[in-house]
C-alpha cells in the first residue's frame, strides 16, 4: 500500500514506524505534514497489472474498482511457475485490496481479511485509519516491479519487491485539493513481504516490511 511515501504527520509516525507498507509493514520515521502517505500497499480498474483478469471475478473473491484517477502499474509480475504466479496475483490483490479501503475510508473493507491476515491484517487496518485521521486520500500512478518470489514448502512464500510513488500525490479526502508539493523522500521503496496459503487457496499477507530509499529500487 504505498504510494510517495508522503507519510503521515508526526502524529501518526508510530502508525508509519509500524506499518510503512504497500500492504502494510515496518520501517518509517518522522514525516512532513504534505509528505504522502506510504501504502498501498495499491491496484485500479483502469490498472496496468498483468495478473489474470479471472482471479478477481473467481467465486468468493472480493471484486475491487478503483476510481479512474488512481493506477497501478505491475511490471514483470509473471514467472511462468504457476506457483509463483499465484503468489504475485494475490500480492496484487491485496494491493488493490488495502488501496479500496484508503479511498473509501472503510477500515473494515472485506478485501482486507480476504488478503491480509494476523499481524498483516491489523497493520493494514492501522494504516487504512491513519489516513483518515489525516483526512486524505490519493490520486496518481504508482509503479511495482522487480518481484522476486520464494516458496517455503507448499503453503509459505515470500515476494520482494519495488514501487515507485513518484506519480502519486495525497489529495484532501473533503476538498479534493493535490498536494504536489515536494515530497524530500525518496518516491523508491522496497518491500519484503511474508505471505501463507490459507484453506481456501488464497496467498494471504501476513507481514510486510518496507525500505524507503533502497538503492535496489533506485533508477
Amino acid at each position: 500500500m504505498t504510494r510517495r511515501s508522503r507519510l503521515l504527520t508526526t502524529a501518526t509516525a508510530g502508525v508509519t514506524a509500524a506499518l510503512l507498507l504497500a500492504g502494510c509493514g515496518g520501517g518509517g520515521g518522522g514525516s512532513k505534514s504534505n509528505d504522502k502517505i506510504a501504502g498501498a500497499d495499491t491496484g485500479a480498474s483502469s490498472s496496468a497489472s498483468p495478473r489474470a483478469s479471472a482471479s478477481a471475478a473467481e467465486p468468493g473473491r472480493p471484486k475491487i474498482t478503483l476510481p479512474s484517477d488512481v493506477t497501478d502499474k505491475y511490471e514483470g509480475w509473471k514467472t511462468g511457475d504457476a506457483t509463483k504466479d499465484a503468489v504475485l496475483a494475490d500480492t496484487a490483490g491485496r494491493i488493490d485490496a488495502i488501496n479500496d479501503a484508503i479511498l473509501r475510508g472503510d477500515t473494515g473493507a472485506p478485501g482486507l481479511s480476504f488478503y491480509y491476515k494476523d499481524k498483516g491484517l491489523s497493520q493494514a487496518i492501522a494504516w487504512v485509519q491513519a489516513y483518515l485521521d489525516s483526512n486524505l486520500s490519493f490520486t496518481g500512478t504508482t509503479r511495482y516491479y522487480a518481484p522476486k518470489v520464494t516458496l517455503s514448502g507448499d503453503a509459505v512464500a515470500s515476494v520482494v519487491y519495488c514501487s515507485d510513488e513518484s506519480k502519486g500525490f495525497n489529495k484532501n479526502r473533503k476538498t479534493g485539493k493535490v498536494d504536489k508539493s515536494p515530497s524530500g523522500q525518496s518516491p523508491y521503496v522496497l518491500y519484503n513481504t511474508r505471505l501463507e496459503k490459507n484453506k481456501k487457496g488464497v496467498w494471504q499477507t501476513s507481514n510486510l516490511i518496507s525500505k524507503r530509499g533502497d538503492k535496489t529500487c533506485a533508477g
